[in-house]
């Protein structure tokens, strides 16, 4: 079987260093298309980006397989092929007796990098190479990205996804709920609706299905959805369910039934980067087009 080959270009983004940071990997298979993968870590480091951004470029591969990866960082690219295997013999102590820096980032890289061959190549940052100025971009525009409250253990954590046909008006939605440890998948098919309307209906489901009065998150890829629910939907019932311009509301119906059970629970909404979506967001838009798709049998 012939190995898999990938270029991938990564680079890290911290501002002020310490402080919010970005990272971003450009994976460039030798046949197929281009991957762009970034993501924000709210307290870090510049070196952190730089060794985090390489270690999701190689973990994003699904098996083994020969990569050149390019970064701008000396600290990652001397790292790897000149200091880590003393650092791993010193049972990751430097030759000082201290304790490696960021001994966690590279204790995860070095744990990837058994499963490929690597040849690490350091290029010249801001000097007009196309992917290396791409991953720039990509790291810090994750930086400054809003951070998802994904790890509030306090809340229930719900996951949208929808798909909607308007040739055939007919769509699905499902949603991933999370509290904690425990997990529950609800989801149908709406026929003669639209991709606003389900979006409207999922969450007021959602909430319905709920049994305990929590705090909510709920994680959406609508902006709609979003900006209806948290910031339009009580000026709309204080006006009668008309806008500002004296027009009756669309989806009126399914705005009024999702405003009372709002009432019920203390909910945050957040839009999604639909590049980078949360994998339960992915997970659920999956399996809402499986829900379509039998639907359709």
């Amino acid at each position: 079987m012939t190995t898999p080959e990938f270029s991938i270009y990564t680079d890290g983004s911290c501002s002020p260093n310490p402080g919010p940071g970005g990272w971003a990997a450009i994976i460039l298979p030798d046949k197929g298309k281009k991957r762009e993968l970034s993501g924000k870590v709210s307290a870090t480091t510049n070196n952190r980006m730089e060794l985090q951004a390489a270690f999701e470029g190689l973990c994003a591969l699904s098996v083994p397989s020969a990569v050149t990866l390019y970064t701008d960082s000396k600290y990652v690219q001397k790292g790897i092929t000149s200091w880590i295997s003393s650092w791993r013999k010193n049972k990751w102590l430097t030759k000082a007796r201290e304790p490696v820096k960021n001994q966690d980032l590279w204790q995860c890289l070095d744990r990837e990098i058994q499963k490929h061959r690597v040849d690490w190549v350091w290029v010249k940052g801001h000097n007009d190479n196309k992917y290396n100025e791409l991953a720039d971009k990509l790291a810090v525009a994750a930086r400054g990205r809003p951070t998802l409250p994904l790890t509030d253990k306090t809340a229930v954590h719900i996951f949208l996804g929808i798909t909607w046909s308007h040739k055939t008006q007919l769509g699905s939605w499902a949603a991933v709920l999370r509290y904690q440890k425990h997990y529950k998948i609800i989801g149908e098919c709406i026929t003669e609706s639209t991709a606003n309307r389900i979006h409207i209906q999922a969450a007021r489901k959602c909430l319905a299905s709920l049994k305990r009065r929590l705090p909510v998150c709920i994680y959406t890829s609508s902006g709609y959805l979003k900006d209806g629910a948290g910031n339009w939907i009580k000026g709309w019932e204080k006006n009668g369910w008309y806008t500002r311009e004296g027009k009756a509301i669309s989806n009126q119906e399914e705005w009024k039934a999702l405003a009372e059970i709002l009432k019920e629970y203390s909910i945050s909404f957040f839009v999604i980067d639909k590049g980078m979506p949360p994998c339960h967001n992915q997970e659920a838009k999956e399996i809402a087009r499986e829900y379509l798709t039998l639907e359709k049998e």
